[in-house]
């Protein structure tokens, strides 16, 4: 048996203290189980130790004081869609995708939708169709990639200038922190950093250094890479919902998201340019976005 496949004993470990809170079926550690978790879209190759597929949000923060417990690292993981490696990991894959994918409700006069982390993002605009509405952003992978891994990516697609990021479209989040902290980041009532130790601990971060995040972060429109601390600034009230989406599920896992849906055009058409080369394409592109356009139409 290779190594890498062979039952690790903090595996062992993982699967005794889950057996002492009453959830020991809800983990895998066969060798097939494994190495079917071990890769996403990408080229990396990460074989986990064991992986989980809880069946509530109760299951799945039962799950994670385990894993805290015995000092397993965890990769949350939804479609497993990351052309990056972000969907795995050498300790416990939480799949939320296999239960914990249901759309809780539809708002039409809010424009919110209440949903699981691993509702897949084609599911959502099939609920929200009815009512005239979408969710705004869309990747190539709609079809199969979660809500809960577009938050962790900060998903964009070919709306992005329409619509927004994914960022710009989580209106709440309930969240659980590495420390097992049990968060509600809602942008409609505020976050009060001093409501929590990990909260205050962010803005500690954040006031040491307002200068460079003012000057640095937040420069171009898809700057999606790495913290986006912009959000945290004063005057951007601390939004913590919006700060989470990019940062891959190191910081917080989600159990719960409110997104915002947008009215869905009725009519689409697309529109193919050509030119001569691709400097020519790039110094027309500059041209076109810096016109006034209504963000409906922007969208197709």
């Amino acid at each position: 048996m290779p190594t890498s496949l062979a039952i690790s004993a903090p595996a062992v470990d993982l699967s005794h203290a889950l057996r002492r809170r009453g959830l020991g079926d809800v983990l895998d550690t066969a060798k097939l189980t494994r190495a079917l978790y071990s890769s996403d879209a990408s080229v990396y190759r990460v074989v986990p130790q064991a992986v989980a597929r809880p069946r509530t949000v109760e299951e799945l923060l039962t799950v994670l004081d385990a894993a805290r417990s015995v000092g397993m690292p965890v990769t949350t993981r939804g479609a497993g869609t990351s052309c990056a490696g972000n969907a795995v990991g050498p300790g416990l894959v939480v799949d939320v995708a296999r239960h914990l994918n249901r759309v809780h409700s539809v708002d039409p006069e809010e424009r919110v939708a209440v949903v699981d982390p691993g509702v897949v993002q084609a599911s959502l605009q099939k609920v929200a169709a009815p009512y005239g509405l979408r969710f705004g952003p869309d990747p190539s992978t709609h079809t199969r990639c979660t809500i809960g891994g577009m938050i962790g990516n900060n998903a964009c697609g070919p709306r992005a200038l329409g619509y927004g990021k994914t960022a710009d479209n989580v209106v709440a989040l309930e969240v659980v922190t590495g420390s097992g902290e049990r968060l509600v980041l809602d942008r409609r009532v505020g976050v009060d950093p001093n409501d929590s130790a990990s909260l205050h601990a962010l803005q500690s971060v954040v006031s040491a250094d307002l200068g460079t995040i003012r000057t640095e972060f937040g420069q171009f429109g898809r700057q999606v890479s790495g913290y986006s601390l912009e959000h945290l600034l004063p005057e951007n009230r601390f939004d913590v919902a919006r700060f989470l989406a990019g940062t891959e599920g190191t910081l917080a896992v989600i159990t719960r998201a409110t997104v915002r849906l947008v009215a869905d055009a009725p009519h689409k058409i697309m529109i193919a340019l050509g030119y001569p080369s691709m400097p020519e394409a790039a110094d027309a592109n500059a041209r076109v976005l810096n016109r006034p356009i209504d963000r409906e139409v922007a969208a197709e």
